[in-house]
């Protein structure tokens, strides 16, 4: 499992946003100068992130972008999930999850669920890697950010 460059980029660039001053706000252009993300790329990565409410866009001469909620509402892994999917180690943990959500899994299920031998080292892999994600807030990030910046220990996004 990789995490792509849109959730490496869609989290550097909520991270920049979070750490402007509350209500503050960034041009594309701006934030793509500050990350070294191209503002094409950008444009595409806040998106999903808009319709997902995590990043709010105001209109306008002063206008721009900013986090769409409280920095401690949104979760590494709600930023993640926005823009690469599930990060279900394997097939039959995604459709599982779905068949869950939709109450039943007809021809979804996976034939040899009840009897797969690794699916207690997937499920506990699957459940670690989103209670960790979730644990791990904006207001966390930048939190961590700025002590290491005023501690010297490097700036760069």
């Amino acid at each position: 499992m990789r995490i792509s460059t849109r959730g490496q980029y869609s989290l550097e660039a909520l991270l920049y946003l979070a750490l402007l001053g509350e209500g503050e706000t960034a041009s594309t252009r701006t934030i793509a100068g500050a990350t070294g993300i191209s503002e094409g790329y950008l444009e595409q990565l806040l998106i999903p992130l808009k319709k997902a409410g995590i990043v709010r866009g105001i209109r306008g001469a002063r206008g721009g972008s900013l986090p769409g909620k409280p920095l401690a509402d949104i979760t590494v892994g709600e930023i993640l999930r926005t823009v690469e999917g599930s990060f279900a180690p394997v097939p039959c943990l995604e459709a599982a999850a779905s068949c869950e959500a939709a109450a039943s899994c007809g021809a979804n299920r996976c034939p040899a669920q009840d009897s797969c031998i690794a699916r207690t080292a997937w499920t506990d892999l699957y459940q670690e890697i989103n209670d960790t994600i979730e644990s791990i807030t904006l207001a966390d990030l930048a939190a961590g950010y700025t002590a290491k910046a005023l501690t010297g220990g490097g700036s760069s996004l």
